[in-house]
């Protein structure tokens, strides 16, 4: 049974890292932590978002004297066109990924380095998208399948296919509110020419198209990126693994996938379990080849191979500090600069992939989909060689470590209640056993917990406190990306953390053989998330924006989070954050992402960075769904 004592706590998480930190010191290596108290206090007129260089007339500010800037723009027009931006960037960064996973669908065959492992869903999905399948060879699908998929970025009419998946209440909401999104590159471009100097200074239409373009993401880039990666690397099942520092081993080559990309992991994964290979690591001394991984990426092969996390976005410089990683590979996406000189301090081969995340100081490799699996064995052979380079005087590996049960895409919690709730066959592929549980309050509600964590509040805290209170409220709670991973290295991704729960949850944990937070996987598939409560919604025969079910991201920090929220609202689903979005400077853009966006979507931000009252206030905004369905 387990309680508060064996999970792992935040200072215990912090000891872990002061004694890490204390190493960079030793070896002259800056920190995040030094990066961050160097640029404190941070700029003012940044943090409000009434700092304008969309010109060079400027740069500028709004002050007490200064109410416009040079072209007349206000705090309002300033502060709206700088939170599209945003978002469009974050659009961008989700869609880009998927458009290059539908790339390396394009070129899979039998022979190849990338293959189909999920066939049916690739069926569904051809069907769905209406390509021909009967007869057909199964590369030939897929080839026609990542064509009509690279459509959707471009096409010159129409709305994202996706769209249709979403209850009829919401595509109503879309539809009437003129929101619906078309392709995905031209909600980014005229995102881009809205926010062009002379252009819009309506701060409503700013954040009507910021609302557009991330639906463009969530339900259309986001999903396309989710449901081709399952079709490549297979949809993710129920997988037991570990999570944080102390995955790393002693006596073992250490190498560490960082990013979001897939399609560069998925290879060095695999390679690493070629037998000449380990074989060849146990010829320079090691016992073996131990691949880790962090972020994003960590989150993808840990559902797909259970593959074991060192840890989220902040833990990266520490897995470093360790002294015990022979390579560190990354792709794309929160990757800092900033490891390629730490990298240096140690034995460290720090190698980069992609075109879109080029950093000095690294080993470049440009990931190829015709040679993908030639580079990986490569790159496992160059780390083996490293092994011997390690320094024993800096080696320090935390023994800190978590087990956890990771892989709950909607097709694993379906098969979880069809297994043991559904009583009649006719409700097989349901949701209605969750819809009665939360009906009947045994189940108050669920939050999806996503998003990253950020050195401008304690890092991992707000995650940790309010998870711990939902769970001990009988509130199911969904994670991905960074948030998961908290979790994770926390043990609250344990069948026995059900134990810390509330009465009500804890017994729907022990019926349907779940732990009481589900890892969804990485933030790209957040759009996992929005199939779930449409699917709930679709089953209780409401709107999302009714039901107990709510977003949380108590620590964001990047622009793919803004863009996130912005789909998560335009679905109807309120969302919780920790960190104030950069707009404060104009009381119009604040009205407008709190209260305006209801009258649009049904749905709008709840902001408080005291992590005790954003919880309390996601409880009774629960209570407040319940009491307005009669339940």
């Amino acid at each position: 049974m387990k309680t508060l004592d064996d999970i792992t706590t935040i200072e215990q998480m912090e000891a872990d890292t002061a004694k890490l930190k204390q190493i960079a010191c030793d070896v002259c290596a800056e920190t995040w932590e030094d990066r961050n108290k160097n640029q404190t206090p941070h700029c003012k007129f940044g943090e409000d978002g009434i700092c304008c260089k969309n010109c060079s007339m400027g740069p500028c500010r709004i002050t007490a004297k200064a109410s416009r800037g040079i072209c007349g723009a206000d705090a309002h027009a300033i502060a709206g066109r700088n939170y599209l931006r945003t978002i469009a960037a974050g659009t961008s960064s989700h869609s880009d990924h998927a458009r290059e996973i539908l790339h390396v669908l394009r070129n899979t065959s039998a022979e190849g380095s990338y293959h189909v492992r999920d066939e049916q869903k690739l069926i569904n999905l051809a069907q769905e998208w209406g390509v021909a399948t009967e007869g057909r060879d199964i590369y030939d699908i897929a080839h026609d399948v990542a064509d009509v998929g690279l459509m959707e970025f471009g096409k010159p009419e129409g709305f994202q296919r996706f769209i249709k998946r979403a209850p009829p209440e919401r595509q109503k909401v879309w539809h009437e509110q003129d929101i619906e999104p078309r392709a995905i590159d031209r909600e980014v471009v005229t995102s881009l020419h809205m926010t062009h100097m002379g252009n819009t200074a309506d701060p409503e239409a700013l954040v009507r198209q910021g609302l557009r373009t991330g639906l463009s993401n969530g339900w259309g880039g986001s999903m396309i990126g989710t449901e081709i990666t399952d079709i490549l690397f297979g949809t993710p099942t129920v997988r037991t693994t570990e999570g944080n520092l102390g995955v790393l081993e002693k006596e073992m080559v250490n190498i560490v996938v960082h990013g979001h990309d897939p399609a560069f992991s998925e290879m060095v994964v695999t390679a690493a379990e070629v037998k000449e290979l380990v074989d060849y690591a146990k010829t320079k001394g090691a016992k073996g080849i131990n691949i880790v991984g962090l972020c994003c990426t960590a989150n993808e092969v840990a559902m797909r191979h259970g593959v074991r996390m060192a840890g989220n976005f902040l833990q990266q410089e520490n897995v470093l500090l360790t002294g015990a990683v022979e390579m560190m590979c990354v792709d794309v996406q929160c990757i800092f600069p900033a490891l390629a000189p730490l990298s240096e301090c140690f034995h460290t081969k720090f190698v980069t992939s992609s075109p879109i995340a080029r950093i000095p100081g690294s080993i470049y490799v440009e990931f190829k989909t015709d040679t993908a699996f030639e580079q990986a064995k490569g790159l496992i052979k160059l780390a083996i060689d490293n092994y011997q380079n390690r320094d024993a005087q800096k080696l320090f590996i935390p023994a800190t470590k978590q087990n956890a049960i990771v892989g709950y895409p909607c097709e694993q919690i379906i098969k979880h209640l069809d297994g043991v709730t559904n009583s009649h066959v006719d409700e097989l592929g349901s949701y209605r056993p969750a819809v009665d549980a939360i009906k009947a309050g045994v189940l108050r509600g669920a939050v999806g917990i996503v998003g990253c964590n950020n050195p401008r509040v304690r890092p991992d805290y707000s995650h940790f406190e309010i998870m711990k209170e939902l769970l001990r409220n009988d509130v199911l709670i969904v994670a991905t990306g960074c948030a998961a991973q908290v979790a994770t290295k926390a043990g609250l991704l344990d069948k026995e953390a059900k134990y810390l729960c509330g009465a009500g949850l804890r017994r729907v944990c022990e019926l349907v053989n779940i732990p009481p937070i589900l890892h969804m996987g990485a933030c790209i598939d957040i759009s996992r998330i929005l199939l779930l409560v449409s699917g709930i919604a679709r089953d209780w025969g409401v709107d999302n924006t009714q039901l107990p079910i709510v977003g949380c991201a108590p620590e964001w920090m990047s622009e793919k989070a803004v863009s996130i929220a912005n789909y998560v609202v335009s679905s109807g689903i309120d969302v919780y954050l920790g960190i104030e979005p950069q707009v404060k400077g104009s009381s119009q853009m604040m009205e407008l992402i709190t209260e305006g966006t209801r009258k649009i979507t049904g749905a709008g931000y709840i902001i408080n960075k005291d992590p005790q009252d954003l919880v309390k206030s996601i409880l009774d905004g629960i209570e407040a769904k319940r009491a307005a369905l009669g339940i």
